[in-house]
């Protein structure tokens, strides 16, 4: 089974100066042989908002999968986020993934309280919202969750695919684990080392075997920061330069939470291929340069050696 290869959007007002430049960013992937674009989303600091982005890429692309990496559904209207994502469904005649998230202890508190939604109870929140878009996408006209409940829910625009688009879930927790087994089509998560994936992929196929599902209807993804440098050396110092401007801490820290890997090519490909065997059949790029144009580098680099045929082969047969 072949793993697939997808990119994050720069999206960052910091990376670029005139934003219709990521659609080109998205085209260019797309002619390169990437499989997916992604968007993500967050209230701190400016950025294109994510629906608003993959809108505008749907009919700019023909073959790209359009994602989110990671919504965060408590920002938004439960049933406006329904509608804005069938929408999208169909303007990319059923390319759309949603991976979503409940955000993050300690940092988005406050991205909850200005969309004046409770930080308590947020998971359960969650896990109503995907059931309810779920809901709208095929026709009902009701729905109970524990926290999300109507009796008089409005006509909604269908999804384009029966069932609506393939809900992921971020995150790598126990519960995270338990949850994706039991309700979501896609595991998408950064953990630092092989042998976490493995073991995080066993956990959830055991729910989702517990739940009556088979454990091969979830895709197991992965996002992961790459950067390939010339050696081995220039990469750990971009990278650590990457990590002090993105979160204000060294990338010596940040590499014990999240999947990080910089360098030459055959050291990204080879780390990659490590994840692949353990399982991940979809890995997110996020490319750990500063601008557009940078990043416009890296994806050439990126897509030559992740390509089959490559010293490493990143695809399995």
């Amino acid at each position: 089974m072949s793993t697939r290869l997808g990119v994050l959007l720069p999206t960052n007002h910091t990376q670029w100066n005139d934003a219709r430049k990521l659609v080109d960013f998205a085209v260019r992937a797309e002619r390169l042989g990437y499989d997916s674009v992604w968007a993500n989303d967050t209230l701190l600091g400016a950025r294109i908002e994510p629906l608003a982005m993959l809108a505008a890429l749907a009919p700019a692309t023909e073959r790209l999968t359009l994602g989110t990496a990671a919504l965060l559904p408590a920002f938004r209207r439960p049933v406006t986020a329904a509608q804005e994502l069938a929408s999208i469904d169909h303007l990319s005649a059923g390319r759309l993934v949603v991976a979503v998230g409940a955000g993050f202890p300690g940092r988005s508190e406050i991205e909850y309280a200005v969309s004046e939604v409770p930080w308590e109870r947020r998971f359960r929140r969650l896990d109503d919202t995907v059931s309810l878009w779920r809901a709208l996408w095929a026709g009902e006209r009701a729905f109970h969750g524990e926290v999300l409940r109507h009796d008089d829910l409005p006509e909604s625009t269908p999804s384009y695919r029966p069932g609506g688009p393939p809900i992921w879930l971020a995150g790598g927790s126990s519960s995270a684990l338990e949850r994706t087994g039991w309700l979501y089509d896609g595991w998408l998560p950064y953990p630092p080392d092989v042998a976490g994936y493995r073991a995080g992929l066993k956990a959830v196929s055991r729910a989702a075997e517990s739940a009556g599902r088979l454990a091969e209807a979830i895709t197991p993804a992965l996002f992961v920061t790459v950067l390939i440098s010339g050696d081995a050396e220039q990469g750990e110092r971009e990278l650590d330069a990457y990590c002090r401007a993105t979160y204000g801490l060294p990338s010596e820290t940040v590499r014990t939470i999240q999947a990080m890997v910089a360098g030459p090519a055959g050291q990204v490909a080879e780390t990659l291929a490590r994840y692949a065997e353990a399982g991940a059949r979809h890995v997110v790029c996020r490319i750990a340069a500063p601008t557009i144009d940078t990043q416009l580098d890296q994806l050439e680099l990126i897509a030559a050696a992740l390509s089959p045929g490559t010293q490493n082969e990143f695809v399995e047969s």
